[in-house]
């Protein structure tokens, strides 16, 4: 046993006859190694030693310098550009010639004769280089400046492409810079390419922005031919069908007799992909929106609403259907969706305020949410901050004059107010349909609302009270509101301050005397009064000290009394306000009264005669009688004249 063991562990020789024969090496022993590397090697080095072995004008030295070394790299990338751009070379020509024609010192001659360089490059292949980041550019450029032969020569060869080109992220400038030079009749070409595709091409982030151009470009019958198809199946598939008068979606049902059913399941399918993609900033899609809720169900308008409080609603109130959809939002939106909406204003206020439409989001928010401490924390601590900018301007103001005085018609016109009073339909509660307020005006609309509630949407009323409980906007008491977000937030008492740092410049502007005008009578209900006496006794002497000023012949400022804007605004204080009356007549026309008895200032100390304060018109009676026996003032033809005397 010890034997076998001690053989088994020997080492065995190897059987010569099992023994392979070594071949002879080969004499070309770099081949042999360069065949067994090339074996091994990944893809990629394969295809990049290829490469090399292929490009004729890069040099095989090691770069000895960083500037060999560049200039090695240049040549590689462009090599590489040139096997994968079929164009490239083409492109590189077009640059050159593109960093000549946009010198803003060139003359027309020569722009004019590179432009035709360039086109006559490019003709036939248009189409094909659209899309790239530089020859995108030279196109925009001669379209830009080229002459209307070429222009149109150019849209005659993309026309084929456009819908193509409209979804690529550089072709898309060159459509736009087209359709800004285009004619009457390419633009009609061009919308009428649209039709049947405006819905995908708006869930596309791209091909929303050239749908939006044309939009915007086209007039009142080509927007509402783009508007229809987005409205039923048949008006998509039918063109003949969109030429109709009727531009309300309900008028449209009705004319037409669609389904509202079916019409509603379609914009669903068209609108739900939009807001999910947060494609929002195009005035296009406002104004679907508004149409959409005005036949959603309940179910489908909340959802909307939900969708759209919170930081999107931002980029929609640019827009007069915009800032409606957010007003709509705020009216109807419950507790939760409120505070998400207040929320995403925040570090956008003072933008949103001087916005054109945006500021009356502003106005919505300050008179329907509840939660006073939210928006004070968000909307009136920014306002605060700007108060000196927004108090001159003529949309910044509004949010600072709804809270003095509500719904006033002198600030908000005709159109505002009737946005303040929209509703959608089938959120509004069953309270609101029956009040006697909105019978006579909205009588039809709420009667075709009930009509289309089905069966099955009424437990889903009962299942969502808040909507109910919210449908006057809030349940606080809107005086309340008013006291917590103007005097407990701390923005009355700077307003005072700001009026009268400025009381100068606001009395001569347009849009600040009536900020001042609301501040000194403090606002509607007397709601500064009481609280900040002393601070608006302070305003009323910083006014009069100012009229008080001597009149220098020579000086190119008018003085307050002469001035057409603030010699009316201090009369109508003379007259709605008896403090500041009594005030001015101390600091600035008493014993002067002579010497301001013409021109504008004479509507100032007859404003005393006018009043309906009896106090006031004794503190003038005896300095005014004798100009009036004069002739020297004319008596003002008013209910308080027999009194006067």
């Amino acid at each position: 046993m010890a034997a076998t063991k001690n053989d088994s562990n020997k080492r065995k020789r190897p059987d010569p006859e099992k023994t392979q024969i070594k071949k002879p090496k080969s004499p070309n022993k770099g081949f042999d190694k360069s065949l067994k590397s090339s074996k091994n090697e990944s893809p990629a080095a394969k295809k990049f030693n290829g490469f090399q072995k292929s490009s004729d004008n890069v040099e095989k030295s090691v770069p000895k310098t960083k500037k060999e070394a560049r200039i090695l790299a240049k040549e590689l990338a462009d090599a590489r550009k040139k096997r994968r751009k079929q164009h490239f070379t083409l492109e590189q020509e077009l640059a050159s010639l593109w960093e000549k024609m946009r010198c803003r010192n060139i003359s027309k001659e020569d722009r004019s004769k590179w432009i035709s360089e360039a086109l006559k490059k490019m003709k036939g292949k248009i189409p094909e280089i659209a899309g790239s980041h530089v020859s995108s550019r030279v196109l925009q450029t001669c379209a830009k400046y080229c002459s209307q032969e070429e222009r149109n020569a150019v849209f005659e060869e993309l026309q084929p492409q456009f819908l193509t080109l409209a979804r690529n992220t550089y072709a898309v400038h060159l459509i736009t810079k087209m359709l800004d030079n285009a004619t009457k009749k390419q633009l009609a070409d061009f919308i009428s390419s649209l039709h049947g595709h405006v819905a995908s091409l708006l869930r596309h982030m791209v091909g929303s922005v050239v749908v939006e151009h044309a939009y915007n470009l086209g007039n009142a019958a080509q927007k509402q031919a783009m508007l229809v198809e987005l409205y039923s199946t048949e008006l998509q598939l039918f063109k003949d069908l969109g030429s109709i008068k009727e531009t309300r979606l309900v008028d449209i049902i009705s004319k037409l007799q669609l389904q509202k059913a079916s019409v509603s399941r379609h914009m669903t399918s068209v609108v739900q992909p939009i807001l999910e993609k947060g494609i929002v900033d195009h005035s296009i899609i406002h104004r679907l929106l508004m149409e959409y809720i005005t036949i959603a169900d309940q179910s489908s308008a909340a959802e909307v609403i939900q969708q759209l409080s919170g930081p999107l609603l931002v980029r929609m109130i640019h827009t007069k259907d915009g800032s409606r959809i957010g007003m709509l939002c705020v009216k109807h939106g419950n507790a939760k969706e409120r505070k998400k909406l207040v929320k995403g204003l925040k570090d956008h206020v003072s933008k949103i305020a001087h916005d054109r439409f945006g500021n009356m989001l502003l106005v919505s928010v300050l008179s329907h949410v509840d939660d006073t401490k939210l928006t004070s924390k968000v909307v009136i601590r920014e306002l605060k901050a700007v108060l000196k900018e927004i108090i001159m301007d003529k949309d910044g103001r509004r949010p600072l004059l709804q809270l003095l005085h509500p719904n006033c018609s002198r600030y908000l016109s005709p159109d505002d107010l009737a946005s303040l009073d929209l509703s959608i339909p089938s959120l509004c509660t069953k309270v609101e349909m029956s009040s006697e307020l909105t019978e006579q005006k909205k009588a039809s609309d709420i009667v075709q609302a009930e009509e289309d509630k089905s069966d099955s949407e009424e437990p889903t009323a009962n299942k969502n009270p808040s909507s109910s409980e919210l449908g006057e906007g809030g349940k606080k008491d809107p005086l309340v509101r008013r006291q917590e977000l103007l005097i407990n937030s701390g923005l009355a008492e700077s307003l005072i301050d700001v009026c009268g740092e400025m009381a100068g410049e606001l009395l001569v502007s347009r849009f600040g005397k009536e900020v001042l005008y609301e501040v000194a009578t403090g606002g509607a209900d007397g709601i500064l009064l009481n609280d900040l006496d002393e601070k608006l006794h302070n305003l009323y002497e910083a006014v009069a000290a100012l009229a008080a000023k001597p009149k220098s012949e020579g000086s190119e400022e008018e003085h307050l009394l002469e001035n057409f804007h603030s010699s009316r605004t201090i009369r109508k204080l003379v007259l709605d306000c008896p403090s500041f009356a009594s005030v001015f007549w101390e600091n600035t026309l008493k014993g002067k009264c002579e010497m301001w008895a013409h021109g504008h200032s004479c509507k100032v100390i007859t404003a005393f005669l006018e009043s309906s304060d009896s106090s006031v018109r004794e503190l003038a009676k005896e300095e005014l009688q004798p100009l009036i026996d004069a002739g020297t003032l004319k008596l003002p033809d008013t209910k308080h004249t027999g009194e006067a005397n």
